[in-house]
């Protein structure tokens, strides 16, 4: 029996724009327009006579069709997605990797030169994310980000390391305050980072010291709050792999040294054999067991 289905580029318009909320965002991970986005739906609203957004063009709600038709056409493309990537070469190709933006620009990045050297055919595409994705929905390869201590290893989790915490300033800071012990910090300027809002209260329970946090300058992510304390605005909380580099270069200096916390990071892939995973999460693993400890 022959298939009656609406135009296929049409289908994925609509579930791209559904499954992001906005036009723009299909259109871009589509790579077109998003003019080319709602022509196809409104071929797709054709086909189908019935209506499957409704609201501001910039932000569209679907309506009680779009949310029904939604979902199954989702699971139904995220299927043929999977079937796909089964029978394709896993000789080349491109892996995505999802992970928190400071990692990405301090530890993971300095890094790829050495997998990419031993496999060139492979793109590491990345993208940076403040909150981990979901691994299936989001259609990444691999997320790295955090877990509580003591995750255990499975064939879809790979713990890499354990987070360690210190605080660290400018050099001529730590010169000018002669910080010594934890309450040589009292007074100084402590700096905050709106995604770690806790880092101060979890290092002094790491410490067992009652040392009063006071309010001050908050960055939006860390790598503005280590810049900052390069810069000498006051003192910071940084997770050891985020500033090892710069404590080696001189930018930075850690005078109290650094404590395990309560974090580990982990990387979490997609399950199943995939040759060009295996190789990368194999060196991933190489790279957190030779990352040295403080």
């Amino acid at each position: 029996m022959k298939r009656r289905l609406p135009p296929l580029n049409a289908l994925r318009a609509f579930e791209a724009a559904a499954r992001l909320g906005r036009m723009t965002a299909a259109a871009e991970e589509l790579s077109v327009t998003p003019g080319a986005i709602s022509r196809q739906v409104r071929q797709l609203e054709q086909a189908l006579g019935v209506v499957l957004f409704e609201g501001a063009k910039n932000k569209p709600q679907l309506t009680a069709a779009g949310a029904s038709l939604w979902p199954a056409l989702s699971a139904a493309l995220d299927q043929m997605e999977a079937a796909v990537r089964e029978v394709r070469s896993d000789e080349a190709g491109t892996l995505d990797v999802s992970c928190f933006s400071t990692f990405t620009v301090k530890w993971l990045i300095p890094r790829l030169y050495g997998f990419n050297a031993l496999h060139p055919d492979t793109e590491i595409r990345l993208s940076a994310a403040e909150h981990a994705p979901n691994l299936d929905r989001d259609r990444y390869d691999l997320v790295i980000t955090v877990a509580e201590r003591g995750s255990q290893a499975s064939p879809t989790l790979l713990p890499l390391f354990v987070e360690r915490l210190g605080p660290v300033m400018a050099p001529a800071l730590a010169a000018r305050a002669a910080v010594r012990r934890p309450q040589d910090l009292a007074g100084l300027p402590l700096l905050h980072t709106s995604t770690r809002p806790d880092a101060w209260r979890e290092w002094c329970a790491s410490r067992g010291i009652d040392l009063a946090v006071q309010a001050g300058p908050a960055f939006e992510h860390y790598y503005f709050t280590l810049e900052a304390a390069v810069g000498g605005l006051g003192v910071c909380i940084a997770p050891w792999h985020l500033v090892m580099d710069d404590l080696r270069a001189g930018r930075l200096v850690a005078p109290l040294g650094f404590e395990e916390s309560a974090y580990q990071y982990v990387a979490r892939r997609r399950a199943g054999p995939h040759a060009r995973l295996d190789s990368f999460c194999g060196w991933l693993q190489q790279q957190a067991r030779e990352m040295p400890v403080p």
